[in-house]
């Protein structure tokens, strides 16, 4: 009998250790599947930063059956119907590798110093990574190309001249400095400004919250048939005359009949698959900007100029255009006979440069 009452008593002192460390877990948060960091710089709002975002991927991604289209690219997919992130994300060199840029459906990179750095403005539509960033300010040049996709408009503040427009609501947008339902957080080890990020559901989630219409009204562009295209044979380089570390190469090879990306003599590489961007399409538009108050940028991309459009080994020469009395018009790239180029099925690049910048285009030695 005391040999069973020693081994209760044994039973009941685990039983209640057991609910006391169970206990402390709680407290000290140990439940959680991942830790939240509190980190607020420069902005009004607290910015919570989760190691969760990191895991997922991509959101919606894989296409389902009978997937739409999306406009820009011409691949199915689940978020085809669904509207655009255009992301503002910085080109710094200290920024590199950028998180989800692989992702992207489409990108712009225009100077936001004449002659000098370069900054970019991702689509996401198809993939929306876990982790987004660095995301950087807002330029007014960028604004009107948004708005011609009617993407939702995401930066984290912005030159002046940007937040004049932003302010007079002209597009939909999500502002880090206000940081909407916890869109943004900044990454732990990253010296500011280029630790500022966000994620596909976060922007998902604020947009939600902020009432915004997530229907894709953007009519798309032409595209080739995949099964009628006439590869080209040679290994090419395209290179962007862009200053170092700005420089451009992208590499078309005709196996992938795709262009792998080079910026500052090194593969752009995406942090989260340590995977080298590769496009279909690589745009290159000519447009002449100049400085104001001496630290801006204004570049004419509303109006028209010369195109070339690079694709299948090949160049298309022809014109861009957009209007200029409409902000919401279509961004158009025509060839000389003024048609629509028809772009191959699948991720666009697109280097806005100066007309006198160097752009050369040759057999790979």
């Amino acid at each position: 009998m005391s040999k069973f009452k020693n081994k209760k008593i044994i039973l009941l002192l685990v039983f209640f250790i057991a609910i006391s460390l169970i206990g402390v877990g709680f407290k000290q948060g140990w439940w959680k599947s991942s830790q939240f960091e509190v980190l607020s710089q420069n902005i009004s709002t607290k910015i919570v930063s989760s190691s969760e975002d990191n895991k997922k991927t991509k959101v919606n991604e894989l296409p389902a059956e009978n997937s739409p289209k999306n406009p820009i690219t011409s691949l199915a997919c689940q978020r085809a119907s669904q509207r655009p992130f255009a992301v503002m994300m910085a080109s710094d060199e200290i920024a590199r590798p950028l998180s989800g840029i692989s992702s992207a459906d489409l990108v712009f990179e225009m100077p936001v110093v004449s002659g000098g750095i370069t900054r970019l403005m991702a689509f996401y539509n198809c993939e929306l990574p876990g982790e987004i960033g660095s995301i950087r300010s807002a330029r007014h040049d960028f604004i009107p190309l948004a708005q011609g996709f009617g993407a939702i408009f995401v930066h984290w503040g912005g030159s002046h001249f940007a937040l004049d427009k932003l302010n007079k609501k002209i597009i939909d947008n999500i502002d880090a400095l206000r940081n909407p339902y916890s869109a943004f957080y900044r990454q732990k080890g990253i010296s500011s400004p280029h630790n500022g990020f966000s994620s596909g559901s976060r922007l998902i989630n604020s947009s939600d919250k902020l009432g915004y219409d997530l229907k894709n009204n953007f009519e798309g562009y032409p595209h080739l048939e995949t099964h009628n295209l006439e590869l080209g044979t040679e290994k090419k380089v395209l290179k962007i005359g862009y200053p170092y570390p700005f420089n451009i190469k992208y590499e078309y090879n005709p196996e992938t009949n795709s262009y792998k990306r080079w910026r500052g003599n090194k593969p752009e590489i995406d942090k989260i698959n340590s995977k080298q961007v590769e496009v279909k399409n690589v745009v290159v538009m000519k447009a002449r900007s100049r400085q104001i108050e001496g630290q801006y940028n204004d570049v004419d991309i509303e109006g028209g100029g010369d195109l070339e459009v690079y694709q299948l080994g090949k160049i298309i020469k022809g014109k861009w255009k957009k209007d200029k009395a409409d902000k919401k018009s279509k961004l158009y790239f025509l060839n000389e006979q003024g048609e629509e180029i028809k772009f191959v099925p699948g991720k666009i690049w697109v280097e806005i440069v100066e007309p006198y910048q160097v752009v050369k285009y040759e057999n790979e030695n």
